[in-house]
């Protein structure tokens, strides 16, 4: 029987088939464009190819093209009836997650992985700040990230695709240096890894690197397509880092041609989050506002995101609100976070309100009611997932509250508990 690149039996005779299928799986582990037409040549080679369905479905899942990502893995499900024990196990735990059940999804990977650690399509939506674990909405789920990579180590310590993501969660919980010395070895094996290349960014950035992350992306970004999954986040970390170094003009040149709503494609969640989160950090940094930019990013959140649900998202949408003095938009959010919270169907609590309270204060201009409430809903921004960077939003908003209000002291004292990270701060005001 034919194996993919893990060593893991596949039920197909195609070699044709076969070869396909590992080039769009890696593909998918890497964000490298081509993984659709890698996929549906599987496909077109052996039509019963259950996995190729299911490895499909997931690409079109991260496209957030969902109608054809749950066409695709109702397929997957039906050709796996008469598969391997494994291959059943390996498309259910994929589907869940794409037919909308993440703690199901989580619960199955786990028992897959136990079985068959070194599976990493399966392993593979369980990491990562947007991920089963990164979404869940748990306080404590940075380091559940880490102790979930480490029980698959053993297994898969020298694979490039393990070793990005195994840094990335160990940059997450501030442990910079082994996350480091990972993410260069995982880029040394696949330099044209677009996760890896992004989890690069963010260990340079935590490390205060900023020159350092930012000609790196310059030298890595121009021969990555515009059409691929991280482009828009990519370069909002172009944009973020040119900001942080002085170069307004080149931070608003990125954004306005590669992340804001219509510039590089995106994922509707990177978009509808990043383009505000730059917006609103540059205001931070000194830079007037942009209206007419806040409105065409509050007009694509709402539509993007009409419904409440994923935390990360509804922190954002707020953002747009606020930036754009929508205050029916604003209430619609909240009330309709209220009820889920209420309904128990809230996996982060009630901290987007308070957030979202906080953030709304702080637009207003009542500095001192915006501390009230970014205080002590800051320990908890973990619960709305995202990553340390851009969770940095939240902090940062608070660190230009409390030099509006003239506590430069409780400004020092904020930044001085970074004890196990060193980003720059482009606070307008902070010495």
């Amino acid at each position: 029987m034919l194996s993919d690149r893990y060593g893991l039996p596949v039920s197909t005779s195609s070699a044709t088939a076969r070869d396909s299928y590992v080039a769009g799986c890696d593909c998918v582990l890497s964000a490298e464009h081509g993984d659709a037409s890698q996929l549906a040549r599987a496909i077109e080679a052996d039509p019963g190819f259950a996995l190729a369905y299911a490895a499909l479905a997931r690409a079109r899942f991260l496209l957030a093209d969902v109608a054809a990502a749950r066409q695709l893995a109702a397929r997957a499900r039906d050709l796996s009836a008469t598969g391997t024990p494994r291959e059943r196990s390996h498309v259910d735990a994929l589907c869940l997650s794409i037919e909308g059940k993440p703690i199901e999804a989580l619960a199955a990977t786990h028992v897959h992985l136990a079985e068959h650690p070194r599976d990493a399509m399966v392993a593979a939506p369980a990491t990562g700040v947007f991920g089963l674990i990164g979404f869940s909405g748990r306080q404590g789920r940075e380091p559940e990230q880490v102790e979930f990579l480490e029980t698959l180590r053993p297994h898969l310590a020298d694979d490039w695709w393990f070793q990005a993501v195994y840094a990335f969660a160990l940059e997450e919980v501030g442990r910079l240096d082994e996350a480091r010395a990972l993410i260069e070895r995982s880029m040394a094996i696949n330099p044209r890894n677009a996760h890896g290349a992004h989890i690069k960014a963010h260990v340079l950035y935590e490390c205060g690197e900023d020159r350092i992350a930012l000609d790196y992306l310059d030298s890595w970004l121009p021969a990555y397509p515009r059409e691929g999954l991280m482009n828009c986040h990519i370069s909002w970390h172009v944009a973020l880092f040119a900001l942080i170094l002085g170069d307004a003009t080149r931070a608003w040149q990125v954004y306005e041609a590669q992340v804001h709503p219509g510039g590089a494609w995106g994922p509707a969640l990177n978009v509808a989050t990043d383009a505000p989160a730059f917006l609103w950090r540059a205001e931070l940094a000194g830079q007037a506002r942009r209206a007419p930019l806040w409105h065409e990013v509050r007009d694509y959140a709402l539509k993007a995101f009409p419904k409440a649900g994923i935390a990360f998202v509804d922190v954002h949408r707020a953002l747009a609100c606020v930036a754009t003095d929508d205050r029916d938009g604003l209430a619609g959010i909240v009330a309709e976070l209220d009820q889920r919270t209420a309904s128990g169907r809230s996996p982060a609590g009630d901290v987007v309100q308070r957030l979202i309270a906080g953030l709304t204060a702080y637009g207003r201009g009542d500095w001192a009611v915006a501390i009230v409430g970014l205080e002590p809903a800051l320990a908890e921004t973990v619960r709305i997932g995202g990553s340390r960077a851009q969770r940095d939003l939240v902090e940062n908003t608070l660190l230009a509250a409390y030099l509006r209000d003239g506590r430069a002291a409780d400004a020092r004292r904020l930044i001085a508990t970074h004890a196990d990270r060193r980003p720059s701060v482009p606070v307008a005001g902070l010495a």
